[in-house]
């Protein structure tokens, strides 16, 4: 299945707007990989299966912030 087009961001916002966005869409992504290996719960996703998901699915480690933010999805 091809990916999806993505639309582009809307201009003029604060730097911070784009860095929130772009962390909130990552945290899903991976909140979804770690859903799909069978990790349902926040207790189980430290930050290190975090960013060993993230290595698997061929995106960038993540940060402590976005670590927190899908353990937050995950609840």
């Amino acid at each position: 299945m091809p990916p999806l087009s993505r639309a582009p961001l809307p201009a003029g916002r604060p730097r911070e707007w784009y860095e929130t966005h772009n962390r909130r869409l990552k945290a899903m992504r991976l909140a979804i990989a770690l859903l799909d290996t069978g990790v349902y719960q926040p207790s189980h996703a430290d930050n290190a299966r975090i960013r060993a998901t993230a290595a698997r699915i061929g995106i960038h480690p993540p940060s402590d912030t976005t670590c927190r933010l899908v353990r937050t999805l995950l609840h």
